[in-house]
């Protein structure tokens, strides 16, 4: 008795040669619908219409058609019951043995411009992914195919029962992968359009429940440490492409998201310098170069290693400067092609542009934790200096204000606890990641020397209110004339008054940014 295929599928790239084969090499008998059946009857390959076998045509603009019970009863029926047999000989029910599939195309859909909400759900498959599970609930019988990349290991497998036995099974896991991707995919569109819908009353916009698919990307040589195993998923590289050197590392691409979000801050030429996802060298002026030679003086060490990241064009002046010190990665929104002459001597050199925007998934971010996953948006909300208050008596000048809202830009993106030194527009000195404020604001104060650059006149800035008047008094010490911090201490009053006592200007932005 010959076996029964079913094939439907929106992207019908490789199936004619596939089906070819089954009819003539394997000795199939083929049920299809709509394009997919006109296509195998264009093409001569005998095809049976999925509404002639069940009887039922296909209504309401096809969204009803392989519904059925002669489609799922042939798909779930188990050959080793004999009441499965039975049943599905008395109602007139062939085994189908083969189902192809692949699903109406929401993701690419929605992905458009302006796409309409009635074309968004016009493009959810239903009958597809019915059939899908149909088929590989019943693996130990039904081959399912989901993936056109493995139509030939199917038919390599056939004529061979325990070869095909397995690849059932990892073709059955495929597409429960797939049909939950495609779930995801469609919650997360209703999702937004419910979050932006008028009139709904207070919608956070933090799901009830987090459903996350996503495919792998790259896989990683090793994971922070050699030991340890790794693989990117996702969409990263719609965001980044890589220009030239070795193969990404698992740290590359953490430090590259630090980078990114570091340099979004800035309108005007922007050089920031980071290592290990701290930026220990930011500076803004008329030019990269300028830039540049602000913030690689603020610690000449870290760009060993590190990662350079510039928010304009990088030409042939800053690249002939940058490839004469060692670092990992150089991302820019683009380089001209005398820069990439220069770059392209240095063969392990990663370097990545930049795309102009972010997909919607970066506005939030995901950190593992013992049993689940932690969900929050991401702090990029922008700090409007109108809604600063100024707490000291003392006002700041016009530099003064431009070298604190620099500073508390950079402080944002540094890990806690976090002290920035700055001036107009550069950084002098950063401590990060202590266990104490004050050990960052030594460490910030240390730094600066090292690079021989004076903190007299500087501003600090504070990621975190100063918990005592000891902080702001360190820092007053160093040379610092002015403080940015967001306040909220019950010491607040004291630490003002040390303010005022050094004739300090004290600002508090009312808002903290902790980086952990």
């Amino acid at each position: 008795m010959s076996k029964t295929a079913l094939l439907s599928v929106s992207d019908k790239s490789g199936l004619v040669p596939f089906a070819r084969s089954l009819v003539e090499t394997h000795g199939y008998r083929l049920l299809s619908t709509g394009g997919t059946a006109k296509l195998l009857e264009a093409e001569g390959i005998p095809v049976t219409e999925v509404s002639d076998y069940t009887g039922f045509p296909e209504m309401m603009e096809g969204r009803v058609k392989t519904l059925h019970p002669k489609i799922h009863g042939g798909l779930l029926a188990r050959r080793d019951k004999a009441d499965h047999m039975a049943a599905a000989s008395a109602h007139g029910i062939d085994m189908i043995d083969l189902v192809l599939v692949n699903l109406y195309p929401f993701e690419a859909t929605v992905a458009k411009p302006d796409v309409s909400f009635e074309l968004a759900i016009e493009n959810i498959d239903i009958g597809g992914p019915s059939m899908l599970r149909s088929a590989a609930k019943n693996h130990a019988s039904v081959s399912v195919v989901v993936d056109a990349a493995d139509y030939d290991r199917v038919l390599a497998a056939m004529g061979d029962e325990a070869k095909l036995s397995k690849l059932r099974r990892e073709l059955a896991l495929k597409v429960f992968q797939r049909t939950a991707a495609y779930d995801a995919a469609i919650a997360k569109y209703l999702e937004a359009q419910v979050a932006e819908a008028p009139n709904l009353g207070d919608i956070s916009g933090i799901p009830g429940q987090l459903d996350i698919q996503l495919s792998q990307a790259q896989s990683l040589r090793y994971g922070e440490n050699p030991h340890q195993q790794a693989a990117l998923y996702g969409s990263f590289f719609d965001c980044f492409e890589q220009l030239q050197g070795k193969e990404l590392s698992f740290n590359n691409i953490i430090d590259i998201t630090a980078a990114t979000y570091l340099i979004g801050e800035f309108q005007k030429p922007t050089v920031a310098i980071l290592k290990h996802t701290n930026p220990c060298g930011v500076a803004s002026a008329d030019s990269l170069v300028e830039a540049w030679e602000q913030a690689y003086a603020t610690d000449q060490q870290a760009p060993f290693g590190g990662i350079i990241v510039v928010n304009q064009t990088m030409d042939a002046d800053l690249a002939a400067i940058i490839s004469q010190i060692f670092c990992e990665v150089i991302i820019a929104p683009d380089f001209t092609p005398a820069a990439r002459e220069l770059f392209a001597k240095k063969k392990n050199l990663r370097l990545m542009t930049a795309k102009d925007s972010l997909p919607a998934d970066s506005l939030r971010e995901i950190r593992s934790v013992v049993g689940g996953v932690l969900l929050q948006d991401r702090d990029t909300m922008p700090d409007r200096p109108s809604d600063w208050k100024i707490v000291s008596k003392r006002q700041p000048s016009a530099e003064e204000m431009r070298a604190m809202i620099f500073g508390w830009s950079v402080v944002k993106h540094v890990k806690s606890n976090a002290i920035v030194y700055a001036g107009c527009e550069r950084t002098f000195g950063v401590g990060a990641g202590q266990m104490s404020r004050v050990d960052s604001s030594k460490i910030a104060v240390w730094k600066a020397g090292e690079a021989g650059l004076p903190l007299a006149g500087s501003i600090v800035a504070s990621d975190a209110f100063f918990p005592f008047a000891d902080g702001l008094i360190a820092a007053a010490e160093a040379g610092a004339v002015a403080a940015i911090q967001p306040g909220g201490s019950v010491r607040d009053e004291e630490v003002i008054a040390a303010a005022d006592e050094r004739d300090m200007v004290m600002i508090f932005t009312g808002k903290r940014h902790f980086k952990h």
